[in-house]
């Protein structure tokens, strides 16, 4: 399918000002390209992920090992995009910063 900007059009719901990178609760939808079923299908209503869907759900539970701040809720493969809840928490205590404050000046 080719890119149709008459057709094809979508407005931005991020709010102009928001530090997306600030704590909080953030709904993450990430779609293949032209929807193709790339992460597997669903039988008897029921979601059966192939290699590329494992894949797409491992990346996301392994989230928390790479990024200390975050903390992961609720998320779904489908054939053909990914929802989750992620929420960043506050940064994590830098373990230097608390021994210099807290231990070291006392």
């Amino acid at each position: 399918m080719t890119y149709n900007p008459n057709k094809h059009h979508r407005r931005s719901i991020r709010l102009k000002e928001y530090d997306y990178s600030q704590p909080g609760l953030y709904y993450i939808t990430i779609c293949t390209q032209n929807r193709l079923c790339l992460f597997g299908r669903i039988e008897n209503g029921k979601m059966i992920l192939n290699d590329a869907g494992r894949m797409v759900e491992n990346e996301w539970l392994k989230m928390p090992v790479r990024f200390t701040n975050i903390a992961l809720h609720e998320y779904v493969v489908m054939p053909d995009h990914f929802h989750a809840i992620l929420e960043i928490v506050a940064a994590p205590v830098d373990i230097a910063i608390w021994l210099n404050k807290y231990i070291y000046n006392s």
